[in-house]
């Protein structure tokens, strides 16, 4: 199932709901409501009951009533506990600190409430000199679905109950800060558009990243070709961070961001970021003023 965070209107500031996404013609969102939103008011109360399967049963026979152009998207996991990121876990150029061997240890940080928007929502450039190294990095999101601490990692698959798509959006100069100075500007980021369950998963390691700016592709990778693949993140982060349900690891970005480019070509106004991976979507947003 592919299940998405909404609003219907640009005026409501809450209020927001969900539903299942049916793709291709005469597709469109089947809203969940009356019981259902009651009793699982976010996708992430439905991860935390393990209630896919009651969703997917009560989905049956029914037909899209929205849109996919007249909702408004929200990240889909808009209310998740923990925001975690990983850094440098692709074989690539860093866009910081130039040519540099691949790392000895998997580097962390996490995103702030309101650096990350929706699907088609706007990317924010920030003012003033930060505005010169706004950069963008195409990730995959693991969502975790089973609690856990100290996770082995052949254990790993069992604790994650989909994916979804990161846009880790950056200030390339105020990350020579901290890294969480760089990667925590308001509205810089993104997510989405839905969360694709596990089940329509066959492979994760062959999954393959586009990230195409303005149409042209800037990035291009696999799963299986991360420096620390996704059973080896489970376990570390684990090892330090009880992982609960509707957590999300966004698990790192490959050569081709902006900053790791030469020349480097960083985010202006009016630039448009497709991120795509295999089995879940397109994640878009446009470059917008402050």
């Amino acid at each position: 199932m592919k299940l998405v965070s909404y609003r219907t209107d640009e005026d409501v500031i809450t209020g927001i709901g969900w539903g299942v996404v049916i793709e291709g013609e005469g597709g469109g969102v089947i809203p969940v409501s009356d019981d259902l939103i009651h009793r699982y008011p976010t996708i992430r109360a439905v991860i935390e009951a393990g209630a896919f399967d009651e969703i997917a049963s009560r989905m049956e026979g029914k037909v899209p009533s929205l849109s996919l152009d007249e909702i408004i998207y929200v990240p889909p996991l808009h209310d998740a506990e923990k925001v975690i990121c990983i850094g440098v876990n692709y074989p690539k150029r860093h866009p910081v600190n130039g040519d540099v061997p691949p790392p000895d240890n998997i580097s962390m940080f996490g995103k702030f409430e309101g650096s990350v928007v929706g699907h088609k929502d706007p990317l924010i450039q920030p003012p003033g000199d930060a505005a010169n190294t706004m950069d963008y990095e195409g990730e995959l999101v693991l969502v975790i679905g089973k609690e856990g601490r100290f996770i082995a990692k052949e254990d790993a698959f069992d604790h994650i109950c989909g994916y979804t798509i990161m846009n880790d959006g950056s200030v390339r100069e105020w990350q020579k800060h901290s890294v969480p100075a760089g990667k925590n500007f308001n509205g810089m980021s993104a997510c989405g558009p839905w969360m694709v369950t596990a089940d329509e998963i066959d492979d994760p390691f062959a999954m393959k990243l586009s990230t195409r700016l303005n149409g042209e592709e800037v990035q291009s990778t696999t799963v299986d070709q991360m420096i620390f693949d996704i059973p080896t993140l489970i376990n570390y982060v684990s090892n330090l961070i009880h992982l609960k349900p509707g957590d999300i690891i966004s698990t790192g970005s490959p050569e081709g961001s902006g900053g790791s480019r030469i020349p480097q070509r960083f985010l202006n106004v009016g630039d448009e970021l497709e991120i795509e991976w295999s089995g879940i979507g397109v994640l878009k947003n446009k470059v917008v003023a402050p």
